[in-house]
């Protein structure tokens, strides 16, 4: 080779590195990405077969298996073999491989109006049902029914027999087998199949007396009326009763939750034996629980097993749980503390046995339980609010052990013998990592997957950094911040903080790119510092943290997130005359509240889907949280952002979708003819056909809007 080809041939290697070094995310990219094309390298759909010490997932089109002891690695099926069995049944194939464990040998194949079971070792479909149409399928737990809804009815179809209609419901103000409560209180459905499938509860909701609040449908030509049953804070709401319907009788018999009528009726749970339901009934003021016991062939009241109050707010979010082998005793979940944690309860008696977790952490999620050994696997915030670690817990006598105490937020998959588990985990810095251990001793049988960044070589992608802040109270406060990835000397940056800052969501985490959004780190580096903070109010930090918003929302979340841009201004890079807001929802009210009420501070605001007015807001969420407008005129009265229009000094944009009935377009109307009746000028855009936020494809055209308003005002 000649030094002249060589140095051609080198020239064009290094610009070819070059321009691996300089590639750019679009914003398409940004915004529909960040969990798809640059979703960092994991095992998809991981899951632990049955009764064996083997682990499956799905690579290439098909099922694979790896075996724990050594390694190895076998394809069970693929796609193409199953929609071949599918087809000879002429039943409806699967557009991807997604797939539970039934048995050792069985998988059980859903997806869209397909349930089917799958014997691997015969390659045969041995149970088929193709799902009629409708919503809400719930199949039973023997896979011989599913109960549906068509409109606001339940249905029921059995294997081999034709479908029955449970309700028949001609006011359409009457809904059966549907979420109630406006899916509060951890309900997200209105099915509940007992455990032996002899019987099926449901939820029939009345909400004839409930206000219609009109939306507009302008698909058609005319547009038309589209009416959505909406209860504002203070107002009358529906009525809930909880049916129980019994397969072999035919009968249906309704649960006996006595007056009065506007109360929750939440965490459904059965007995093993099918003779009792259990019912947590919460007052409307959402200030006293009680855990009622019923009889599924009267529906009388059999006893209220324990009671929980609280001067702020009780909030049942778990059903009772039966632990396998032991029918007598149920764990329930509880704040009652201050920290979500974990009871033993008789199940008879409702005596209280014991409190089995305790400490400045949360129980978030309960993973499994070993009948042999009478160990509980819990998911928690004992690392710290940003972090999950998994942990077992004693029956025996109380004993916690971790499982992962690598910083990160981790999630473990536990085999069906308890004997090892699969730890995903990631942190600020690091992608992604899967893990096998066994669990005796938690000792690490081999490194699966240790993800590489799938930003390397992008020049317009930085990564998030953690920040711990102080309040006045001395609550820790957690930040993210991100900054453009070349930053300039002597150059001061804009800011804009995204903030939410309302119960339910947490935004900074010890995860990889910290809880942020892509687009986030595309605008950091268009010339701008993106921020968050978790501010009190926020969840995983204990119930005073969160409860003490009560009454008075907005206050102490801007204490908070003023903390943060003292923080901000103490940088040497950032301009603290151009600081900017954008949020939704909570994060909309936030952003607007901050706009008004400290205009010196925040000089453009971008508020999606904002609460405006808190007795626009439905009763279940915003009575929890601000009692009613009676009750608390001075909350409301102070939150009502229509009274702060005057104190607008610099650009503020709202933006709306006129389909949400989450938080209805008349927040955001109202208050943009309050700011005309002051003659301030505000802007505002609406998107159509969108419900509580902007999605799909849409939804690049909302973050190029608000970066656009940014980039004009700020």
């Amino acid at each position: 080779m000649t030094k002249q080809l060589l140095s051609t041939l080198v020239l064009a290697i290094a610009a070819l590195m070059g321009t691996a070094q300089d590639r750019q995310i679009s914003l398409q990219q940004a915004v529909l990405g960040q969990g798809s094309e640059f979703r960092p390298k994991n095992l998809l759909r991981p899951a632990w077969r049955p009764a064996q010490a083997a682990f499956t997932y799905v690579e290439r089109d098909a099922l694979v298996q790896q075996q724990a002891a050594n390694g190895r690695t076998d394809t069970l099926i693929n796609r193409s073999e199953i929609n071949a069995l599918l087809k000879a049944k002429e039943l409806p194939t699967l557009s991807t491989l997604t797939y539970t464990w039934h048995d050792a040998q069985t998988l059980l194949l859903r997806t869209g109006r397909l349930l089917a079971l799958l014997d691997l070792k015969q390659r045969t479909i041995t149970h088929a049902m193709e799902l009629p149409k409708g919503g809400h399928h719930t199949p039973s737990p023997n896979l011989q029914h599913v109960a549906y809804t068509v409109a606001n009815n339940l249905h029921l179809l059995s294997k081999g027999g034709a479908s029955v209609a449970i309700t028949a419901e001609t006011d359409p103000g009457i809904v059966c087998g549907q979420s109630v409560h406006r899916s509060e209180f951890g309900i997200n459905g209105g099915i509940f199949w007992s455990p032996k499938s002899n019987l099926l509860a449901y939820y029939r909701m009345d909400e004839r007396m409930v206000t219609n609040y009109p939306l507009v449908d302008i698909t058609q030509r005319i547009a038309e009326l589209n009416n959505v049953k909406y209860p504002m804070a203070g107002m009358k709401s529906h009525e809930v009763t909880l049916q129980v319907y019994n397969l072999k009788t035919k009968q249906t018999v309704a649960i006996q939750t006595g007056e009065p009528r506007e109360q929750y009726l939440t965490n459904i749970a059965w007995s093993p034996d099918e003779q009792h339901i259990y019912i947590a009934v919460l007052n409307r003021e959402q200030n006293h629980m009680r855990l009622n016991r019923y009889s599924t062939t009267t529906g009388e009241l059999e006893a209220t097993l324990f009671e929980e109050t609280n001067p702020r707010y009780v909030e049942p979010q778990h059903a009772p749980m039966f632990l396998e082998g032991d029918n007598e005793r149920f764990v329930w979940q509880s704040r009652r503390d201050g920290w979500n944690h974990l009871y033993i309860y008789n199940a008879t008696t409702g005596k209280l046995e014991r409190q089995l977790t305790k400490g400045s952490w949360e129980v978030t999620d309960v993973l499994g339980y070993d009948v042999k050994q009478r160990q509980l696997y819990l998911n928690t915030t004992i690392g710290g609010a940003r972090e999950r670690h998994t942990i077992s817990v004693s029956l025996k006598n109380g004993a916690v052990k971790r499982l992962t105490t690598t910083p990160g937020t981790h999630r473990v998959l536990l085999s069906s013998d308890f004997a090892h588990y699969l730890d995903i985990y990631s942190t600020i810095s690091i992608p992604n990592v899967v893990n096998l251990h066994a669990a005796k001793g938690n000792k690490l049988m081999r490194n699966i997957i240790t993800a590489p960044n799938p930003y390397e070589g992008y020049s317009n992608v930085s990564l998030p950094e953690l920040v711990t802040l102080k309040n006045a109270n001395g609550d820790t406060l957690y930040g993210r911040i991100i900054k453009p990835k070349n930053m300039e000397p002597n150059r001061r940056y804009p800011v804009v903080l995204y903030v939410y800052g309302g119960p339910h969501l947490q935004l900074v985490t010890n995860s990889w790119f910290g809880g942020a959004r892509l687009w986030e780190s595309y605008m950091a580096n268009k010339g701008y510092i993106l921020f968050s903070l978790d501010n009190r109010g926020t969840p995983y930090r204990g119930a005073e943290f969160e409860q003490t918003i009560h009454r008075r929302l907005g206050v102490c979340e801007m204490e908070d997130q003023l903390v943060g841009i003292d923080y901000l201004r103490s940088l040497p890079y950032v301009d603290a005359n151009r600081i900017g807001v954008h949020g939704w929802s909570f994060g909309g009210f936030m952003t607007t509240s901050l706009t008004l009420k400290h205009a010196d501070i925040f000089k453009v605001g971008v508020a999606g889907g904002a609460v405006t007015d808190w007795k626009f807001y439905e009763i279940m969420y915003g009575e929890r949280y601000m009692d009613t407008p009676d009750e608390n005129p001075e909350g409301y009265r102070d939150t009502d952002l229509k009274n702060h229009v005057d104190k607008l000094k610099g650009h503020l944009l709202l933006i709306h979708d006129d389909q949400d009935d989450t938080v209805v377009p008349q927040h955001s109307l109202s208050l943009i003819d309050e700011f005309i009746k002051h003659g301030k000028p505000v802007d505002f855009f609406i998107y159509p056909r969108h419900g509580h936020n902007v999605i799909g494809k849409d939804r690049v055209h909302l973050i190029d809007k608000v970066i656009r308003y940014f980039e004009d005002y700020l």
